[in-house]
């Protein structure tokens, strides 16, 4: 377990940060403060994106619970999607727009791209 990180998942937010080069999706800035913090943020725009792990926040396709201390993990996947609604209210509460994605999600760079364009309103 101490080989998943809570927080800064570098290898997660670099390769979102690739697809949204690589499909010349500009217009995003990070570590903006704003509730959650979202990982990648459309000013202009108003949109927010959050790229979710799998792990941390049971993925119903991935989530494999450890098979020690179950019940900590179970509390603990509860309360951060219970987070994750509270940060998605406050948000929209501000007028900003949420796009959440999988951790799993990123395999596929042309879909991603897709969803973000029709959530900026881009061809």
């Amino acid at each position: 377990m101490s080989q998943i990180k809570a927080r800064d998942n570098k290898s997660t937010e670099l390769r979102m940060a690739a697809i949204l080069r690589g499909h010349r999706i500009s217009g995003w800035r990070r570590q903006l403060p704003l509730p959650g913090p979202p990982d990648f943020v459309f000013r202009k725009e108003r949109l927010c994106v959050f790229v979710d792990g799998c792990f941390w926040h049971a993925c119903p396709r991935c989530y494999k619970a450890p098979r020690s201390n179950g019940a900590f993990w179970h509390h603990k996947a509860v309360r951060n999607r219970a987070r994750d609604r509270k940060v998605n209210r406050e948000l929209r509460d501000k007028g900003w727009h949420v796009v959440r994605l999988w951790e799993h999600s990123l395999r596929a760079p042309e879909r991603v791209a897709a969803r973000l364009r029709r959530a900026l309103g881009r061809p």
